[in-house]
């Protein structure tokens, strides 16, 4: 049972792999020396990313030199996106990696469970019957079993105080599997293979947002100062974490970096007491590993004799460390310790190990180029004696000396075997229920991410021992500004085949063109492409024929679709044959500076609406916020949209457009609105339609009376289940009836929420339209408000079209319709402007 636990840190290491290797200076390896003696271990516990306290993660790493990771329930999918337009399972992504970047920092490891963020939740027991409780249970026990931490520290109390269902469930799972985990009656595949395992106490991370006379003298309590400076790093805790919380870009959790002292407060819930010190009691000695005696006076010795100047001095006392821990028994410590022995032996001779490939990706069986760079920067005679890859069938033994500071560079091109899996994010290659991935191979549950798609083991001779360096197959370029950027090799299907809109809205049964964009990954790409359509419509034609000879060459073709007479809501998609065999994956990347690109390989699939929409008005000014698809969606209604730069938010140009409607959040991010909402609001005096779409009640960029005709209150109110009743309170008003008439059904198919942070409070000008619940709770009417304003028209609306109107969502598409069509019943629509559509 125990040689079973190496595996996982073979699997578990494998997202450390794709992370590129940053050398560290001589006093982070002075660091890593020092913690070669300390063998306690921390698993922090929350539910999303940036859930985590990076202050008391960097602490626990570089002063207490503890082996501590962070437990993420989800992976932030239900949250919102203020850097980009990427929601749901593509938001995940990023915050996914966003975690990863912020453990790049703070040296922590990563983990996750299977539980997809389905968006706010007001209590536990909905996000346990959402999530299935015990199948996430299961994911919490098998990385404590894995991981064997010594304490779990978990962000938030078992209990309301949480302030989210989500925070609620991930403390009391924590809590459940601390005993879980240490019965073999309880999920006992997992014993088979990692064995048992009990944490030796449990505590929460009090925070002072639920307990604000919590202090070092509160019973129970263990309070460690976390914000102490470390003179190696040259930094606090406070100013790493700072970095680290800085990752989380796409919430806005920029961070300033503190100093000085900073207590946090561990609250003691289950396991032994502790009164001083997490580790109270904890054997963090190499004396809890049988026959590891002679270790410590080795380490010892190594820090004492370590040469600034010349790290690789170290390298003899650090074989015989490494010969001493070898000899023991098979347990994670062992594991631990020699991974962390081998990566400072690396580090103090300064090896620099590389392989890039000629391209970022490739279909199996396709033939690559690839070129390695080697270069020992130290002293210390070395020699590389065999380079090995299971995705490339290479084993090239060669026995060559690496001479200080003289780079060995060669180039190979080899095959990439036929039956390599794709690069695409593994919880996303199937299906997955509202709350739950799908993940066929257990082996990745828990794991933040892919192993890399090509790796390269290299191993070297030291002094007359092995040591084996694993590198993941990397692309490099030089961007001009920029500087040496690279991100990972990927493994992709031959052909790409991506659909020009996510959703296809016929309106009647006037065809429309659907155009398709053909992509190669391969050199001589022959094939057909069609499209499969719902049952009564018609193609033409029905097939196109393509040849594409480059590698990365693209072409674009446009079938005529006629769709049927009756009104359906069903899909298009796009199918390529090369070689008889069919591909229907798009291609989608996501770019952001601090986080490696992203591949993935959705389905070649769209929403295809058959719906009578009937429209008013010609352009719609848009105003952007925190970034959605909106725009787009009101181009597939037919609509002339501009996307209005502040400047361009003025008297004249307001004149051009028949509404103006405010991105989400555009009142918080946008920082000049309170110099153009005097225009916005005489536009819509004067006769105009304004839409503001929801912000949060929080930092406003503008006074709360100033961007509005009447006073309203932004509240936190939120109706979570989007399957819970609307009622509609002013049936015949207009708004309601013209041109597209609204009823109960078209609330129907409503995905993850209604909508968030509606108003409570509203002058008696404004009309409330629609109300509704979440169950057993009291109506909130504050979701969609109407006014008139002179001659104009001002609504406020919270409902979630930012989430709806991408999904394809017919009902939304009908209400937003009258929405921005409000007061144009019987005026003329406005010419066309010149604009520059996005």
């Amino acid at each position: 049972m125990r040689n079973r636990l190496i595996l996982f840190f073979l699997f578990c290491g494998g997202s450390l792999l794709a992370q590129s290797l940053r050398q560290p200076g001589a006093s982070e390896i002075k660091l890593k020396l020092k913690k070669l003696n300390f063998l306690g271990s921390v698993l922090y516990v929350a539910a999303h990313p940036d859930d985590e306290n990076t202050r008391a993660i960097s602490y626990f790493i570089s002063d207490q030199l503890a082996a501590t990771a962070y437990l993420s329930m989800t992976r932030g999918d239900g949250g919102q996106n203020l850097i980009g337009s990427e929601i749901r399972d593509l938001l995940g992504l990023i915050r996914t990696q966003e975690l990863l970047a912020a453990r790049r920092i703070d040296g922590g490891q990563q983990f996750f469970t299977r539980a997809n963020d389905f968006g706010f939740s007001k209590n536990y027991k909905e996000t346990f019957e959402i999530w299935n409780k015990e199948e996430i249970l299961s994911d919490v026990v098998r990385v404590y079993r894995q991981f064997q931490p010594d304490v779990i520290l978990t962000r938030f109390p078992p209990d309301e105080r949480a302030g989210h269902g989500h925070h609620t469930a991930s403390a009391m799972l924590a809590q459940e599997a601390f005993d879980a985990s240490a019965d073999a009656t309880k999920f006992p595949e997992q014993v088979k293979l990692f064995g048992t395992w009990q944490p030796k106490r449990l505590f929460t991370n009090t925070g002072r947002w639920w307990n604000q006379t919590v202090n070092e003298n509160t019973p129970g309590v263990v309070t460690i100062n976390v914000g102490t400076y470390n003179s190696l790093l040259g930094k606090s805790y406070s100013e790493i974490a700072a970095e680290s919380r800085t990752q989380h870009k796409s919430q806005g959790f920029g961070s300033p970096g503190r100093r000085g002292d900073a207590p946090e407060f561990f609250e003691f819930v289950k396991g032994d007491k502790a009164d001083k010190n997490i580790f109270d009691g904890v054997n963090t000695t190499w004396s809890r590993i049988k026959g590891a005696e002679a270790i410590p006076a080795l380490v010892d010795q190594a820090v004492r004799e370590f040469k600034d100047e010349e790290p690789s001095a170290s390298i003899p006392m650090l074989l015989k460390i490494r010969s001493a821990i070898k000899n023991l028994p098979a347990s994670v410590w062992k594991t631990r310790k020699e991974a962390e022995v081998n990566r400072l032996i690396q580090d103090c001779l300064g090896l620099f190990v590389e392989t890039t490939a000629n391209v970022f990706w490739s279909p199996s069986a396709e033939k690559i180029k690839t070129s390695f760079e080697i270069i020992n920067r130290s002293a210390f005679p070395i020699s590389i004696v065999d380079i090995k890859s299971n995705a490339l069938s290479m084993d090239s033994a060669l026995s060559t000396d690496l001479k200080r500071n003289i780079p060995l560079a060669f180039n190979s091109k080899k095959t990439l075997n036929d039956k390599l899996p794709y690069s695409d994010p593994y919880w996303l290659r199937q299906p997955h229920s509202k709350g739950l991935f799908t993940v066929s191979n257990p082996t990745l549950i828990g794991t933040p991410e892919n192993s890399p798609a090509v790796s390269f083991d290299f191993t070297f001779t030291v002094s007359g021992e092995t040591l084996t360096i694993s590198t993941p197959l990397i692309y490099k370029w030089t961007d001009p500004v920029k500087g040496e950027l690279s991100r990972p090799f990927a493994i992709v299907p031959p052909v790409f085949v991506n659909l020009d809109k996510p959703v296809y809205l016929f309106r009647d049964q006037t065809p429309h063109e659907v155009s398709v964009l053909v992509k190669s990954s391969k050199e001589n790409c022959t094939g057909t492409l069609s499209l499969k359509i719902p049952d009564g419509w018609k193609t033409e034609p029905v097939v196109f024929d393509f040849t594409m000879k480059a590698r990365g060459e693209e072409q674009l073709f446009t079938f005529k679709v006629l769709p049927g007479k009756e009104e359906s809501t069903s899909s298009i998609e796009a199918i390529a044959q090369v070689d008889g065999k069919n591909y229907a994956q798009s291609l989608e990347t996501i770019q952001y500076d601090h986080i490696p690109v992203q591949t993935l390989l959705p389905p070649a699939s769209s929403e295809a609406i058959r719906m009578d929409l009937k429209k008013e008005g010609a352009v719609i000014g848009y105003v952007m916020g925190a970034g959605d698809e909106i725009p787009a969606s009101l181009r597939n209604m037919g609509y002339e949209v501009w996307e209005m730069k502040d400047e361009e938010i003025t008297p004249a140009n307001l004149k051009k457009v028949d509404a103006v409607v405010l991105g989400i959040r555009a009142l918080n991010t946008n920082e000049r609105i309170r110099h153009f909402m005097p225009a916005l609001l005489d536009y819509t005096k004067e006769g105009g339609t304004m839409i503001v779409q929801y912000n949060t009640n929080g930092e406003l960029a503008i006074a709360q009376d100033k961007f509005s005709p009447y006073p309203l209150t932004l509240s936190r109110d939120r109706v979570t289940q989007e399957e819970s009743e609307v009622r509609i309170l002013k049936p015949d008003h207009a708004l309601l009836n013209y041109p597209n008439k609204i009823t109960s059904k078209d609330f129907e198919g409503w995905v993850q929420e209604r909508g968030l942070y509606f108003p409570s409070k509203w002058a008696p000008e404004y009309e409330a339209l629609l109300s509704m619940n979440d169950a057993g709770e009291s109506a909130k009417d504050g979701s969609l408000l109407v006014a008139k304003y002179g001659n104009g028209t001002y609504i406020y609306t919270s409902l979630s079209f930012f989430r709806e109107l991408p999904e394809g969502v017919a009902g939304a598409y009908k209400l937003f319709a009258n929405i921005v069509s409000a007061g144009k019943s019987h005026k003329p629509e406005k010419t066309k402007v010149k604009t520059k559509a996005k």
